[in-house]
């Protein structure tokens, strides 16, 4: 039986991923959007739902720093797939990823009406989940379960 404390330590260097190899998470990170939606609302509702998704410690990245030496502010770790499909795509993506147990953030068309956090929770609050007027939904998973979810809508663009 070998002691653990018998192993060579690893350092940092070599537990980091090669900058230039490409790296295949066993995760996805994707954001629908429905279609129907103002640009600037687009970009709203993605940006809130990335959000969502960052607040997952384990999937934000290390801070950023230049060559002179100014940080800058972590990542997340992996990319985020943008998506666009109507509102039934929407709801039946929420509802399988709820049932799945995946990291699930909504935004919800109440919350354009809304000035603050606070009350975005409220709108939210005040429906049941398979009512809710989604325009956008953010999961986080399993690779192949995301892409499942999401096979019918289109990346955005």
């Amino acid at each position: 039986m070998t002691d653990s404390t018998d192993a060579a330590p690893v350092s940092a260097a070599a537990a980091a991923p090669d900058p230039v190899e490409p790296v295949r998470f066993d995760t996805r990170v994707a954001v629908l959007v429905r279609d129907d939606l103002a640009t600037w609302q687009r970009l709203n509702v993605t940006a809130f739902l990335a959000s969502g998704v960052a607040s997952d410690p384990e999937l934000i990245g290390e801070p950023y720093a230049d060559a002179d030496d100014t940080e800058y502010l972590p990542l997340l770790r992996q990319p985020v797939m943008v998506f666009e499909a109507d509102a039934e795509v929407l709801s039946a993506a929420r509802a399988r990823g709820v049932e799945r147990g995946m990291r699930v953030a909504v935004y919800t068309a109440e919350m354009f009406a809304t000035t603050h956090d606070a009350a975005n929770r409220a709108a939210v609050r005040r429906v049941a989940g398979s009512d809710l007027d989604l325009v956008g939904v953010a999961l986080h998973g399993p690779r192949n379960a995301v892409d499942r979810l999401v096979k019918r809508a289109r990346l955005h663009g």
